[in-house]
């Protein structure tokens, strides 16, 4: 490869990086559920469907476990984790407060459990649809 070659595949995965950083900086700003709720569906580029979040929360998608085995089937109560049984926060976040407030620990918690749950990363959409059901849980 001549040096022109590889200074065109540099800048061409340097401008790849950017758009990937464009894309998730809705995300990676938010400090509210309704900012990061806002951030994925405008990556899923569609709007999000509380009934869809509800139906994905609480089903099994082929694997042992689904999002409500520890989070309950409506979380708005204090969960369980379902092999460590480690106690764990209300989800909703009109129930703890705490819940979708920091991008980078959701993102994190997301991946985590769509691996465990789905065997991959969720989509925008499916993290768009969950959060806005959540968001539709008041006391």
């Amino acid at each position: 490869m001549n040096l022109l070659s590889l200074h065109q595949s540099l800048l061409r995965s340097i401008a790849a990086v950017g758009l990937a950083a464009a894309a998730l900086a809705p995300v990676a700003q938010a400090a509210t559920p309704s900012a990061l709720l806002s951030g994925y569906t405008a990556q899923a580029g569609s709007p999000a469907v509380p009934a869809r979040g509800q139906q994905f929360f609480t089903a099994h998608h082929g694997r042992e476990w689904g999002c409500a085995s520890c989070h309950g089937a409506v979380p708005t109560k204090t969960g369980k984790h379902a092999s460590t049984g480690k106690t764990i926060g209300a989800l909703a976040p009109a129930f703890n407060p705490e819940r979708f407030t920091d991008a980078a620990r959701t993102e994190k918690w997301f991946r985590r459990n769509c691996n465990d749950v789905v065997g991959r990363e969720c989509t925008a959409a499916e993290k768009a649809d969950v959060l806005s059901w959540l968001l539709t849980l008041k006391p």
